[in-house]
């Protein structure tokens, strides 16, 4: 019976330790700056959870050829409903494509710092273009929050590792919005 328990209790354990939301800010507890709130003539039409990487590259600051540093590239993140069933992907555009083979591409309008400072910013994107019929195929504006970590290194990057990438891990949490 302990041996069942113990089972039972590790299989829970590395369930919530490998899922998408495991940390993941509750959606309710969530306070969106009014900033990066969708029009009001928009819904949202879909949650989902990002599971990732921040893809940054050393190249030379662009008022001082001396210096260098960590300039954001691309995502390049899973992302997942509510039951944790992968739904689709997140990349460079910056764009979203559902596995119903629609996308969305984002312009950002807003940003905001997360809070705590120690997560890339929460933004607003306006869509720039959709293709698809599926489910990102109407959507107006894409909101990141809960956002945890993703931020460049503040050091590491000088010219000895000049065209070098580096890929930091990162969550969030995305929300389509469309005109209902």
């Amino acid at each position: 019976m302990t041996q069942r328990i113990a089972t039972l209790f590790g299989t829970a354990l590395i369930a919530a330790t490998l899922s998408p939301f495991a940390g993941a800010a509750e959606p309710a507890a969530l306070v969106v700056p009014s900033a990066l709130q969708a029009p009001a003539t928009q819904k949202m039409s879909l949650e989902t959870s990002a599971v990732g990487v921040q893809i940054y590259l050393c190249s030379a600051n662009k008022t001082d050829a001396s210096k260098f540093e960590w300039s954001f590239k691309a995502p390049e993140a899973d992302l997942f409903d509510g039951a944790g069933v992968k739904v689709g992907k997140h990349y460079a555009g910056p764009t979203w494509e559902s596995n119903d083979g629609s996308k969305v591409v984002g312009d950002v309008k807003a940003r905001s710092d997360a809070p705590g400072g120690n997560a890339i910013p929460w933004l607003l994107l306006a869509a720039k273009s959709n293709a698809g019929n599926g489910v990102f195929g109407k959507v107006m504006s894409v909101q990141r929050v809960a956002t945890e970590a993703g931020k460049a290194p503040v050091d590491g990057c000088g010219q000895a590792e000049l065209g070098k990438e580096i890929r930091v891990p990162y969550k969030a949490l995305y929300r389509f919005f469309s005109v209902q």
